[in-house]
């Protein structure tokens, strides 16, 4: 059984923390939606999870159901922060399952 290449496995290794850092880089630019009531009440995230905007459709504002908005805000913000997690996944997905090769 050969020894492998240090050298080899720390070029590797250096070329995936770029193409990680890269992802990550990717990700954090990004900012994804999130909506719940057919769109009523959408929700944007940046990558870091911040929460850049808040829209809310007048329609659905009704003083006598405050609770109702509430739960359409709430399902606004997990739908987008259920984006962000799939647009991480999909980022950072395939080079963290590269990290397996190395050993």
């Amino acid at each position: 059984m050969t020894q492998p290449d240090m050298s080899q496995i720390l070029a590797q290794a250096q070329q995936m923390q770029a193409q990680l850092e890269a992802a990550q880089q990717e990700i954090l630019a990004t900012v994804v939606s999130g909506s719940a009531g057919n769109n009523l009440v959408s929700v944007e995230l940046q990558g870091n999870g911040q929460v850049v905007a808040v829209r809310i459709d007048p329609q659905v504002v009704d003083p006598q159901d405050v609770e109702t908005l509430q739960d359409l805000v709430i399902g606004a913000f997990n739908d987008a922060h259920a984006n962000l997690a799939q647009l991480a996944e999909q980022k950072m997905g395939p080079l963290s399952q590269g990290f397996d090769g190395l050993i």
